[in-house]
């Protein structure tokens, strides 16, 4: 197995690629080794000394490190973890992933086409660089996106959201006024 590594526009962040699909749909992110139990390769990759962050997208794993440990101390040891996954054919997920569904229910016409945007728009720019955009909301005329895996904490990550995702959106749909960070 060939693990290709990437870097982000976030430093403390690189992408590892598997050469194989990683997630089915969807994406999953990991905050802390906490939040990794549900996931055999997530506790892997949090076993390792400085890891603080794994995102999984469709075919990459994003995983993040403390400003104090050097990638290429790093790197020998997540690429060992990822692979050895794989090789074993362990779950990505365990059986319990039911916290990251969506919510029922209709959509508005407006939210409809801002989901829409993220979608074939955004989500494909985001996910080269690692990391997803979550839409968390929109209330009076104000768009709420959360950024996750690489894109969580990027020095670029502000100016993605107000220079690029918001003038995007605004051009499509006059009632969006403003788009903002959400946790």
């Amino acid at each position: 197995m060939f693990i290709q590594t990437e870097s982000t526009p976030n430093p403390a962040t690189l992408k590892f690629l598997p050469g194989r699909s990683v997630m089915e749909e969807g994406t999953a992110d990991f905050a802390d080794a906490e939040a990794a139990k549900r996931s055999p390769l997530a506790k892997r990759l949090f076993a390792v000394d400085g890891v603080t962050g794994v995102f999984f997208g469709a075919d990459f794993v994003s995983v993040a490190k403390r400003d104090d440990k050097e990638w290429y101390v790093l790197k020998p040891a997540v690429l060992g973890a990822i692979m050895e996954h794989f090789t074993a054919g362990d779950p990505l997920l365990l059986a319990d992933d039911s916290a990251d569904a969506a919510p029922a229910g209709e959509d508005s016409e407006i939210v409809q086409t801002i989901k829409e945007l993220l979608d074939t728009r955004v989500r494909p720019a985001v996910a080269q660089d690692g990391g997803d955009i979550v839409f968390k909301g929109f209330e009076d005329g104000v768009v709420y996106l959360h950024m996750q895996g690489a894109c969580a904490g990027c020095p670029s990550s502000t100016a993605t959201l107000k220079m690029g995702i918001e003038n995007l959106l605004k051009h499509y749909i006059p009632e969006v006024a403003e788009v903002r960070a959400a946790m």
